[in-house]
Parts: C-alpha cells; sequence; structure tokens
C-alpha cells in the first residue's frame, strides 16, 4: 500500500487506545457493586482481551506473512478484500456472542446481561451484524479501487463508521466508548486492507476522507432493510 506511512492515523490510533483505556476503567469501577452493568462491561473486557489485545497484537505481528498468503491466491483483489473482512467479522462476532453465553461467569443469569442480540451465534450474524457488516465491506472494497487509504487509515475510517452505528442504534452513551468501539470494528478491516495490492489509484483528499465515513451506510441500506424485515416475519 503507502510506501511512506502517514504519521496522524498512528497518532489518533494511539489516541483511541488510551481513551478506550480510561473510559473502560472508569466504568468498571463504577459498575463494580452494580451486578448487570458490571457483567456487561467485564463481557466487553474479554472482547477487549481476546479481539483487540491478542487479536490485534497476532495481526500486526503476521500481517506480512498474512499479505504474502492473501496475494498467492489468482482471485480479484476486492472479493478476497470482501470475503477476508467477512471471515474477521464472523471471528469477532464469535467471541461477543461467547461472552454473552458466559453471563453466570460473570455473576448474572444468561439474558440479565449481554453484548449481542442472541446468545444464538448464527441469530446474530444472519440477521443483526455480519449480515449488515458485508455491504460495508464491498463498499470499502470500492473505495480502496479509487483512492489510496492507507490500511491505518482504513482502519480509523472504519472505526468511525462503527461507532455511529452503534450511536444510531444503542445510544449516544456509545460515544464515550469511541475508543473501545474504533478498535473493534477496525480490526474487521485492518488486515483485509494491508493485504490489498499496489493499485494506480489517487491519494484521497478531505472529501473522501469524509464519504469513506458514509459510503458503508449507503451501501448496506437496502440490506438493512431487508433484515429489517426478516426480523419482524421471524421474531
Amino acid at each position: 500500500m503507502m510506501k511512506n506511512p502517514r504519521p496522524l492515523p498512528y497518532m489518533l490510533i494511539k489516541i483511541f487506545a488510551v481513551w478506550a483505556f480510561i473510559i473502560y476503567t472508569a466504568v468498571f469501577l463504577l459498575t463494580l457493586y452494580d451486578p448487570v452493568p458490571h457483567a456487561v462491561i467485564s463481557m466487553a473486557g474479554g472482547l477487549a482481551i481476546l479481539w483487540i489485545i491478542i487479536g490485534g497484537t497476532l495481526m500486526l505481528k503476521m500481517r506480512d506473512r498474512i499479505k504474502s498468503f492473501v496475494l498467492s491466491f489468482s482471485v480479484g483483489w476486492k472479493k478476497k478484500f470482501v470475503l477476508f473482512c467477512t471471515v474477521l467479522a464472523l471471528i469477532e462476532e464469535a467471541i461477543t456472542t461467547t461472552m454473552t453465553n458466559l453471563a453466570p461467569v460473570f455473576g448474572v443469569e444468561v439474558g440479565e446481561a449481554a453484548i449481542t442480540a442472541s446468545t444464538n451465534y448464527l441469530e446474530v450474524v444472519l440477521f443483526h451484524s455480519v449480515i449488515i457488516f458485508i455491504p460495508w465491506f464491498v463498499a470499502w472494497a470500492w473505495l480502496l479501487s479509487r483512492y489510496d487509504f492507507a490500511p491505518a487509515e482504513v482502519f480509523l475510517l472504519f472505526g468511525i463508521t462503527g461507532t455511529l452505528a452503534e450511536t444510531m442504534t444503542f445510544g449516544l452513551q456509545n460515544i464515550g466508548s469511541a475508543g473501545f468501539w474504533v478498535f473493534v470494528y477496525g480490526l474487521m478491516v485492518y488486515l483485509p486492507a494491508y493485504s490489498v495490492p499496489e493499485r494506480n489509484v489517487n491519494p484521497p483528499r478531505v472529501q473522501h476522507y469524509i464519504l469513506a465515513v458514509v459510503v458503508p451506510f449507503v451501501f448496506g441500506i437496502p440490506v438493512a432493510l431487508v433484515v429489517g424485515l426478516l426480523q419482524m416475519i421471524c421474531f
């Protein structure tokens, strides 16, 4: 991708990391004597450890080997990008669903506290999360076919899109958790973006960064409407 990485995205990633740590620690301590909210924040902590810390570290350490492996397949890079993002999203949702099902470990009954819409993994990914993310990944494949966003920029921009989605769906309190959400969502696309081959495309301008946050929502609207209809019919 970029031969000379832009420094600003990396500085912002560090800021979001510190932000996530401070907010998480504060909420963890403030909910110590409130079992249900504390269980939820503990589940989020499990996600942070498994997906962000362990998963993120492995992605960073193994990114060059994984990139070589991905490039070895003679399939169009846009298809590989969408598929790779989808696989990572499925892994992330497997972790969140596991955390939800571990409610008794966190001191509450299953159903009292959760970080997913259901304890059923297939229901989560087919009716609530990954099915909605796939058009977002397609949107990013389209964006990367036109503009040379660096992997760290893709990480941040997709993380911002994810934060906005969480805020619109579950409330304004998610703005305070932006540091956490940027990492949760950003890691779904960082490695796939890193594995995209060199392309003869233009560097992004300011308006393209704004476009990159909004376009996934535009691509996702038709799927979201269909999924919403299916939810009403099936549930």
